[in-house]
């Protein structure tokens, strides 16, 4: 006890980080502090408009997209993790950050990215019922099934990531150098001096147990759903189309973006350009918060239909 309250002090005295990787590009940084603040701004206006329309039309109370609206409140929270430190930086001349926001920044974005997962896991099995077992749907699906889903979404999000991070503050530090333009977990535990076998331990048995587990519930959903497609009639077809393709193209996305950033925290990108290790670093959380309103509601009907009237009324 008294060795483990020691770590903790040791590695409580490193009292900031340095994001290596921002750089002074001159006075074009005013120009892109101005790009990424409108962009920020145009996911803040996307992202609480889709969930006003969702809320206030007692049409759009279905599971699905009750869904979707906890799937924008967490682009809203991811958004704001990084993007108010973003821009911060833009401008700034000295790119530290406290330890405290760091290991907030921490908790923020990874949180938001199991809530992401989890909730396009949960959606997947949710048009698995509405396409495969629609005479069913409703008893299946219930209103409380839909806030038992979303609450256990949200809980164990807090939980894992509450129990990776206290695993990362009980390390002690040999440095304060992250070579990103934000904080993430992995970074800070590539600084420490001491063995870090439990972490690895845990990020290996969470993602094999957790992340494995929603891989496979999206790959049996979808291959139920393809097996429907191919043997029902061509109204059936359209309708899954309809529904799955902004879902898959939002999961495609997300995971694009996750795989890139798992692949540079694991090995040497170093070979890589600077701007574009930034970007990829960047894109799982500056890609989707935009890409899921924009993509939800171009394609899906009653929102674009619900939209246009509160738009176009007299």
């Amino acid at each position: 006890m008294r060795r483990r309250m020691k770590i903790l002090l040791n590695s409580s005295q490193v009292s900031h980080f340095s994001l290596a990787a921002y750089s002074d590009p001159g006075p074009v940084k005013y120009v892109i502090f101005l790009v990424v603040l409108c962009y920020f701004l145009l996911i803040i206006f996307a992202n609480v408009l889709l969930i006003a329309v969702i809320c206030m039309n007692r049409s759009l109370h279905e599971p699905m997209y009750l869904f979707l609206c906890s799937l924008f409140v967490n682009e809203l929270y991811g958004s704001t993790g990084l993007f108010p430190a973003l821009l911060h930086h833009i401008i700034a001349d000295v790119h530290t950050i406290s330890t405290f926001f760091c290991f907030m920044q921490i908790y923020t974005i990874h949180f938001y990215g199991s809530v992401e997962i989890f909730t396009l896991s949960v959606m997947s099995y949710d048009k698995y019922l509405a396409i495969c077992h629609p005479l069913q749907y409703h008893r299946r699906m219930t209103a409380a099934k839909v806030g038992a889903f979303t609450a256990f979404v949200w809980l164990y999000s807090v939980l894992a990531t509450v129990v990776m991070i206290s695993l990362t503050l009980s390390l002690q530090l040999c440095g304060n150098t992250i070579d990103k333009v934000y904080c993430d977990n992995f970074s800070v535990v590539r600084l420490s001096c001491f063995d870090t076998r439990v972490n690895n331990v845990y990020g290996l048995v969470y993602m094999f147990t957790v992340i494995v587990s929603l891989i496979f519930l999206i790959l049996f959903s979808y291959m139920r759903i393809l097996r429907v497609c191919f043997n029902g009639c061509s109204q059936t077809r359209q309708k899954a189309l309809s529904t799955c393709t902004p879902h898959l193209a939002s999961l495609i996305n997300f995971s694009f973006g996750a795989f890139f950033e798992i692949v540079q925290g694991r090995f040497d990108m170093s070979r890589v350009p600077t701007t574009v290790r930034v970007f990829l670093s960047l894109y799982w959380l500056i890609g989707q918060p935009f890409f899921n309103p924009l993509m939800h509601g171009l394609i899906l009907t009653k929102i674009r239909v619900v939209c246009k009237s509160l738009t176009f009324r007299k």
